[in-house]
């Protein structure tokens, strides 16, 4: 008789790209601003192998370090723990980012994105506010709905899920991210008749400790980078590793919400046409 086959397993990693910050402490509104972000993009990656990943964005980090050219990037010194302690597309130098996408792009590697807009949300609080005089926005409800969005939606079926969050500034909202993800599991049981994984794992990590969340936090910055600031190279350099992004906040043909995908790309080639 043949041994059984291992359980099948999903590693996902998760992050954020912008803030959800909609009002100062005064209420008084930021959308528009500058130093306010159009928009909240929160992104999840399917890593097939998370230790080769680990392995290899280590040793790049320290080739790069060893490398002479970069020795007086104020990113790349320890005592700035940033480039020298861990992948930060924000933070890295251009030569640095290159590199490191360059050995993404050799990863087995499925990335989804949710994105929201924050002049639609704030007219959504507005009139809210209208119906509800005692509803007041947070920017941890808007996190919380955009994990059940970003894990409700198809992917696919495993025996175990193992989910890894980026822990937000000092806070590890473990049970709500929990929560969050029951709800979208539940919603997608209910949608399709079956459930998507036996056991369910989630952990909260930093970029330092789990590798995937440096990869993920690349993806995050390439798309958001398209819409920050209609600079859309990165994404189309990883958009071989995109599955998905949903954009629910665009309307077209009259309804509110588009999803793009292999055949539906979010950048049109416009020499494929000419």
């Amino acid at each position: 008789m043949n041994p059984p086959d291992p359980p099948s397993t999903l590693h996902f990693f998760v992050d954020e790209a912008g803030d959800p910050t909609l009002f100062d402490a005064k209420g008084r509104i930021l959308v528009g601003q500058e130093g306010c972000s159009k928009t909240f993009i929160l992104g999840k990656l399917d890593v097939e192998d998370p230790a080769s990943l680990h392995g290899a964005l280590e040793q790049l980090r320290a080739d790069l370090l060893a490398d002479p050219y970069f020795k007086r990037v104020p990113s790349m010194q320890p005592e700035r723990a940033k480039t020298a302690r861990a992948f930060h597309a924000k933070d890295d130098v251009a030569e640095v980012r290159r590199e490191v996408f360059r050995v993404l792009m050799g990863f087995d590697l499925r990335f989804y994105g949710v994105v929201r807009h924050k002049t639609a949300l704030l007219d959504y609080v507005r009139q809210r506010n209208e119906r509800e005089a005692g509803y007041r926005y947070r920017g941890d409800e808007l996190y919380d709905t955009l994990v059940e969005e970003l894990f409700r939606r198809y992917h696919p079926l495993a025996d175990q899920l193992e989910i890894c969050f980026a822990t937000r500034g000092n806070k590890s909202r473990t049970h709500a991210f929990r929560s969050a993800i029951e709800k979208a599991e539940a919603r997608f049981e209910g949608q399709y008749g079956i459930r998507r994984s036996a056991e369910v794992a989630i952990v909260a990590s930093t970029p330092p400790e789990m590798a995937g969340l440096q990869a993920v936090d690349y993806c995050l910055w390439a798309l958001q980078r398209h819409y920050e600031r209609n600079d859309s190279r990165y994404i189309e350099l990883i958009w071989g590793k995109v599955v998905e992004i949903e954009d629910m906040d665009r309307i077209e043909g009259g309804r509110k919400g588009v999803v793009y995908n292999k055949k539906r790309p979010l950048i049109v080639d416009q020499r494929a046409s000419q």
